[in-house]
């Protein structure tokens, strides 16, 4: 596997392979990596020919307060992971390369998708989600890219972006990948203290039960509120939201019949954990 920090050596790289007929697949990431990510470089490898992952903390998606300068940062055992999953390139920018020296003045926003939920709770995170993916899938211009339904209202920003901006790439969801207990793997959860471990797996128990009442004809109001009050008695320290909505849009809630997800964020100590499930 090679390691490049420049977008010239990395398309230079992708060049050689388009003129050899090969396809492509992008799997972004910030790193701190974890089986969630291998299961999307494997799901790349199905598709694809040569395989590019990104490792880039992206500033303009952290908020003030947020956990930028802690952010688990494991490049060396990374590229190791990423090298026997069968990666062919890591492209690992830093800053300026990304950004330049005035930090870019340049951004990418999903009106009213980008600001429900997630986008409520933490303003402007999709918006630096959003530049920062459109600025890699055009430094790369990959055939495809890979995102974990984990992040399931990230996913739908990306796909929103991608057909607006007419963006030659197919977005592909990777189903959430789980711990043996439930909890959907994640880089944050190396916040989460013994204790704290214990109760994490909880998120995905209630969100499941959620569904699982919603399905029976539960009204959709008075189960996001059983499921908070669920989570705070399990020793959760804030919930930010537990919602019922369409499964395409997010934008309204879901009625009995159609696709729908439940998503929830909830604070346990040092860690911020969301989930969603169909």
């Amino acid at each position: 596997m090679q390691i490049v920090r420049t977008i010239a050596d990395m398309r230079a790289i992708v060049a050689d392979w388009r003129a050899a007929g090969l396809k492509v697949g992008l799997v972004p990431t910030m790193g701190a990596l974890h089986e969630g990510h291998l299961t999307l470089v494997r799901a790349a490898l199905d598709k694809c020919d040569r395989v590019i992952a990104t490792i880039f903390v992206n500033p303009k998606q952290f908020g003030e307060n947020e956990d930028f300068g802690t952010y688990p940062r494991t490049e060396s055992d990374d590229a190791a992971k990423l090298e026997q999953a069968g990666g062919h390139l890591l492209f690992a920018p830093d800053v300026i390369e990304m950004y330049g020296e005035d930090g870019g003045v340049t951004k990418v926003s999903v009106g009213g998708l980008g600001n429900i939920l997630e986008g409520e709770f933490r303003p402007g995170f999709f918006d630096g989600v959003a530049t920062v993916v459109t600025k890699l899938l055009l430094q790369a211009l990959p055939d495809y890219a890979f995102f974990g339904e984990k992040d399931y209202q990230q996913l739908n920003v990306i796909k929103r972006f991608v057909a607006d901006l007419n963006i030659a790439v197919t977005i592909e969801g990777v189903a959430t990948v789980r711990e043996a207990d439930g909890l959907a793997m994640s880089s944050r959860n190396a916040y989460l203290n013994r204790e704290e471990r214990e109760i994490a797996p909880v998120l995905y128990q209630t969100i499941s039960e959620v569904s699982e009442r919603f399905k029976v004809g539960g009204k959709a109001e008075a189960l996001s509120k059983w499921a908070a009050q669920q989570l705070l008695d399990a020793g959760f320290h804030k919930v930010d939201y537990v919602s019922i909505r369409h499964g395409d849009d997010l934008a309204c809630e879901a009625k009995k019949g159609e696709p729908i997800r439940v998503l929830a964020a909830a604070q346990l100590g040092k860690a911020r954990l969301i989930d969603n499930v169909a």
